[in-house]
């Protein structure tokens, strides 16, 4: 299958560095989000500061400087999906990024899994093509190998119950049938989202630290889907409270 091609190289025709080469000052730490409304919110919170934009033939993103604590770090909103999500942080990273936090939501395989419970992916299966690009073909990545347990510190800290588990990343959301949820969950999975095992992949090849973690929305494991918090408007005021705690947390990256 093409995607067992993997080619180790680490320079390609063109890359990241030579097109972003420009920004090299940016903060070394930073959170990102895939809701825009949340994003605003944060911004707003933080009076934050546009410095620098990413950009594609679909427009841009304002990449934004706030300071927590004293502490100055960058805050972004993701592209949606694991090709544009990579190609995105790709850019970023060649901007100076060195340490990144990402959180988003994640439908559940699990219906006990309460809406908007946070859940820490310890493992990914690779339904995605992304992935195959930067590491050698494999059904699962490890997830978040590092900082796990200081993440979950913080959620005691601030009384937030959790879940570990593994992650269905898909690339095909309107192709997650009742056999395809029933498969995954034979093999372990309590969860499905986008761009996980992508951005895992991204971060071993580049040699940059990424912690990830979901907050549940939607839950398949039902006769019928059931949307639950999956609108960007939805119990907005606790999302916002989940961004905090991911902006606490990066900002702990740098002590």
């Amino acid at each position: 299958m093409i995607l067992e091609e993997y080619d180790e190289t680490k320079n390609s025709m063109f890359n990241p560095d030579e097109v972003k080469n420009e920004f090299k000052n940016i903060p070394k730490i930073g959170v990102t989000c895939f809701s825009k409304k949340l994003l605003d919110k944060l911004v707003s919170r933080f009076n934050g500061e546009e410095i620098l934009q990413s950009s594609n033939a679909n427009g841009k993103l304002p990449i934004y400087k706030i300071c927590y604590d004293g502490e100055d770090l960058v805050l972004f909103l993701s592209r949606v999906g694991a090709p544009a999500c990579v190609v995105q942080y790709e850019e970023v990273f060649a901007m100076g990024l060195e340490k990144l936090v990402v959180f988003g939501t994640c439908g559940v395989l699990d219906k006990s899994i309460e809406d908007l419970a946070i859940i820490i992916p310890n493992s990914a299966i690779r339904d995605e093509g992304t992935s195959y690009h930067y590491l050698k073909s494999s059904r699962e990545i490890t997830v978040n190998s590092k900082y796990k347990e200081e993440f979950i510190k913080l959620l005691k800290e601030h009384n937030y119950s959790y879940i570990i588990g593994k992650t269905w990343t898909t690339d095909a959301p309107y192709r997650e049938t009742k056999n395809k949820i029933s498969k995954r969950k034979e093999e372990g999975c309590i969860c499905v989202e986008m761009e996980c095992s992508a951005i895992t992949a991204l971060a071993k090849f580049r040699n940059k630290e990424v912690f990830q973690f979901f907050y549940a929305a939607d839950n398949l494991d039902s006769e019928k889907w059931d949307k639950r918090s999956l609108g960007n408007k939805d119990k907005l005021t606790d999302k916002e409270m989940i961004g905090l705690l991911a902006i606490k947390f990066a900002i702990s990256l740098n002590e």
